[in-house]
């Protein structure tokens, strides 16, 4: 089943006199439940892709549908609500609250909502991400990759529809990174969520299950991994 589906999507910049396009009529259709990575060289377009979708940015022209519902035209207090009930997001640097403790900043989609965790996600993540001794610290007391971790969690905890990764393991050791994956291999399976991982690291695409790879703006290949 169609979970996401965007159409002609262009972005563009105006730069002194001249336009920047950086997407250019990108059309992608993306089942419920599968593991997406999307590849390309800096500057490709790859982010600015994954932030259409997410609702930080809106195109230039073109529509976005998740789940059948138009979101690239809702407004912005609409789409906040939308981006924290539905969506996952993982930034390449983290983006933690730095006043809340580890544990806070994995539950607070859920806080935000007044929501009870799924008790058995909430341990099997804490398993993985292997932060228990942890939970009462504050991110700065955290190295690069717990933070990393921490942040993927967040993202996870309340089950969301479509995750969405930007380089999500590019600050990372392979341990870390091996650790990422099983997370997110779980989630994926376990709740039949829709990944979707930008890297300009042809390994860790690998071992998505379909690749969709990106070129001046433009998607230039699509294909299954298995």
């Amino acid at each position: 089943m169609e979970i996401l589906k965007t159409i002609n999507i262009t972005k563009s910049y105006r730069d002194g006199n001249q336009t920047k396009t950086v997407l250019d009529n990108v059309n992608i259709s993306i089942n419920r439940g599968e593991f997406i990575g999307i590849f390309g060289p800096s500057g490709s377009g790859k982010s600015t892709l994954l932030n259409l979708i997410g609702g930080l940015d809106r195109p230039s022209k073109g529509e976005v549908y998740i789940e059948r519902e138009r979101t690239d035209n809702l407004t912005q207090s609409k789409l906040a609500i939308y981006r924290r009930r539905r969506i996952g997001i993982v930034y390449q640097f983290y983006n933690l609250m730095s006043n809340l403790t580890v544990e806070q900043n994995i539950l607070l989609p859920l806080l935000m909502d007044d929501k009870e965790p799924d008790l058995e996600l909430y341990e099997k993540v804490m398993n993985i991400i292997d932060l228990k001794e942890r939970l009462k610290s504050f991110p700065e007391e955290l190295s690069g990759g717990e933070q990393q971790r921490v942040a993927i969690a967040r993202a996870l905890i309340n089950k969301p529809s479509i995750v969405l990764l930007d380089e999500p393991t590019g600050n990372l050791d392979r341990e870390n990174r091996n650790k990422i994956f099983e997370l997110l291999k779980y989630s994926n399976s376990a709740f039949n969520q829709t990944m979707l991982i930008v890297s300009h690291d042809e390994e860790i695409v690998n071992k998505t299950d379909r690749m969709l790879q990106i070129e001046d703006g433009k998607i230039i290949r699509d294909v299954s991994l298995q």
